[in-house]
């Protein structure tokens, strides 16, 4: 036999952390760890009231499915047998008359359908013997599963306060037994999950074979395509109900046991909903010999509003309808059958036996405690502002539940706030960051391309300039490859220079060698290798007197040359030579300037040059001298 799933359970597929339904388990049976994705319900912690699966928006939260095991049960040739919880006034009120109803359980495949207010009729009379001898012991009701176990797994001490009697759901199945025998198949229909629980502990799940909610209920139909207007009217089978209709109210079954209910002369206080009977079960425990009442206690507001209904609200809207319901049904009873049915059936055993199952954790200690209010900024208690936004009383009981290792800081919501707060801030400063480094690269891109127009610019110019040159002028690296060279250099190297220059504008990247006299090379490579100048040479070269002066422009990686031809017309006379001088000038101040924009190293060009001016001042001196 396969393992049952529990009655309730998290689909993490669904699951969007949300913590809601961490936030409403009345007993921390629901578990938040760092190192799981997601929420994790601990089935023996859990009581199954479904407040966790009412409160889920995504519907992660989801319960054990017994659709497949009640067809089962319909096609296993046994006699079926549906027991009806009263709360379909309040549930099916789209279906206009419950005899429509009925008729469309039958057509599920149901051999008899049983009303589960004969069994609340029942048990009423039973609770009402029991009070009545009950010699100052005060109990307090067992009909709710969910508190049934609340009470064996958290209040084990008050066990022994449980009343020792079945519910209207097990008191119906053993009616129903007796009339069609042990192998008839019984299946509960009601609003509630736990009774898929509550189900097991009775002959090892043999009593009531199966239970379905009003929710599955409704599949059912949907699957079958059962519909109100196609059916014909049924009624219930017998033996038929009385007060017991009202069972979903949380103070029915006490109308339906004739007991006192006035404030004065009352023995019972009823209460519902998860805020009363937490308080109730509190004071019970503590203040007992005080209050010196039995308690009646639905963990719902009534079975009116199940977590297994398709809906949870219009409360008093839906008590109407259950008081309608009651009042019909009450109406049309035989009473006189119904005495003789009670009377045979009250003879039934209706005890039942309740077991302590701890499930507290021990109090962590209040070092513990502490910590963690500091971690989540309430070490002070001025900061424990008891908000309940994380779903607990205060912010010491969160803290403690964080310390038992059931929650995680982060359910804190002003701690989670202060974090998020904390993050926006880093992100407004990052942000901020961000920009001025944007804004500073954008300006740093802005003087970039201002300073490399500006560095086009005077290389546009430069070249211009050295064109203009009637001075040779090349540049070359340390391969002695021409980086650059002008028309100049061109027209006195030769026609070998100039066809080279028609297909590479420059001479860019010829070699020098190919183009000057052995001796010349040497020059540039001297000058490469010792970053050395040579200054004023005189070379004969083809039909032409060259005077070359070849400096350092960049050490080791690159240098310069001025070729003269001085068998030019230009070189000729005092004159000549002066406005040579002055060309010089120029010239190489203009090369200096090209040494600068072409490499590194430009301080010390600059003073190459200044000497090569300061050589050829001399020498104009010493040529005017001659001439005199």
């Amino acid at each position: 036999m396969t393992e049952r799933k529990p009655v309730l359970f998290i689909n993490d597929d669904k699951c969007r952390n949300s913590y809601s339904c961490v936030r409403v388990c009345p007993v921390n049976a629901i578990e938040v760890k760092p190192h799981k994705s997601h929420p994790y319900i601990l089935p023996s912690r859990c009581i199954g009231c479904g407040l966790c699966f009412v409160s889920c928006t995504p519907k992660a939260i989801e319960f054990r499915d017994s659709k497949e095991e009640v067809k089962q049960l319909l096609s296993s040739g046994r006699k079926t047998v549906a027991l009806i919880e009263p709360s379909i006034a309040s549930e099916f009120d789209d279906i206009t008359d419950y005899r429509k109803f009925v008729a469309m359980i039958r057509s599920l495949g149901f051999d008899y359908v049983h009303e589960v207010s004969f069994g609340v009729d029942l048990v009423a009379g039973a609770y009402a013997r029991l009070f009545s001898r009950a010699e100052g012991k005060y109990f307090v009701t067992a009909n709710c599963p969910s508190m049934v176990k609340m009470i064996e797994k958290f209040y084990p001490e008050l066990v022994s306060n449980l009343a020792p009697l079945i519910s209207p759901m097990i008191a119906t199945a053993k009616v129903v037994k007796e009339l069609y025998g042990a192998d008839a198949a019984t299946v509960q229909i009601g609003p509630c999950l736990d009774a898929k629980d509550e189900a097991l502990i009775y002959d090892s799940g043999k009593l009531v074979d199966g239970v379905l909610t009003f929710i599955e209920l409704r599949q059912l139909f949907d699957e079958m395509k059962i519909q109100e207007r196609l059916v014909k009217m049924s009624d219930f089978d017998p033996p038929h109900g009385n007060w017991g209709a009202l069972y979903p109210l949380p103070a029915g079954i006490i109308q339906a046991g004739g007991i006192k209910r006035d404030m004065v002369s009352s023995s019972v206080i009823t209460a519902s909903g998860k805020e009363d009977v937490l308080e109730a079960v509190n004071d019970f425990d503590k203040y007992i010999d005080t209050i010196k009442h039995h308690f009646n206690l639905f963990f719902c507001h009534g079975c009116l509003l199940g977590p297994a209904m398709e809906h949870h609200n219009e409360r008093f809207r839906r008590r109407a309808l259950v008081r309608k319901y009651a009042e019909k049904r009450v109406g049309k009873l035989d009473k006189e059958q119904w005495h003789k049915d009670m009377e045979r059936w009250s003879k039934m055993d209706f005890s039942r036996t309740c077991t302590p199952n701890d499930q507290r954790i021990p109090e962590p200690p209040t070092e513990a405690i502490n910590e963690v209010l500091k971690i989540v900024g309430k070490d002070n208690p001025e900061e424990e502002i008891n908000c309940g936004a994380c779903g607990y009383m205060s912010c010491r009981d969160f803290a403690s539940t964080v310390a038992k290792g059931l929650a995680i800081p982060e359910m804190c919501h002003t701690f989670n706030l202060r974090n998020k707060q904390e993050y926006i801030e880093t992100l407004r400063q990052t942000n901020r960051k961000l920009a001025e480094t944007k804004k500073a690269l954008k300006e740093s891109e802005e003087l970039a391309r201002r300073e490399k127009e500006i560095a086009q610019n005077t290389s546009d110019m430069m070249n211009n300039m050295l064109e203009k040159l009637p001075t040779g002028v090349v540049i070359v690296d340390n391969y002695l490859k021409i980086l650059h060279s002008n028309q100049s250099f061109i027209n006195i190297i030769g026609e070998d220079a100039k066809a080279i220059a028609d297909v590479i504008p420059g001479l860019a990247g010829a070699d020098i060698k190919t183009l000057i006299p052995f001796s010349v090379y040497n020059m540039f490579s001297f000058v490469i290798k010792e970053d050395e100048p040579v200054v004023s040479k005189d070379v004969h070269f083809e039909d032409k007197m060259l005077n070359i002066s070849i400096f350092p422009i960049k050490k080791n990686k690159m240098c310069g040359a001025i070729i003269r031809d001085l068998y030019s017309p230009e070189v000729q006379g005092e004159e000549v030579i002066i406005r040579v001088s002055e060309v010089i000038d120029k010239n190489l101040e203009m090369v200096q300037k090209i040494g600068f924009l072409l490499g590194e190293g430009a301080s010390e060009t600059e003073q190459m040059l200044n000497s090569i001016i300061e050589s050829y001042k001399t020498k104009k001196v010493s040529l005017k001298n001659n001439l005199k």
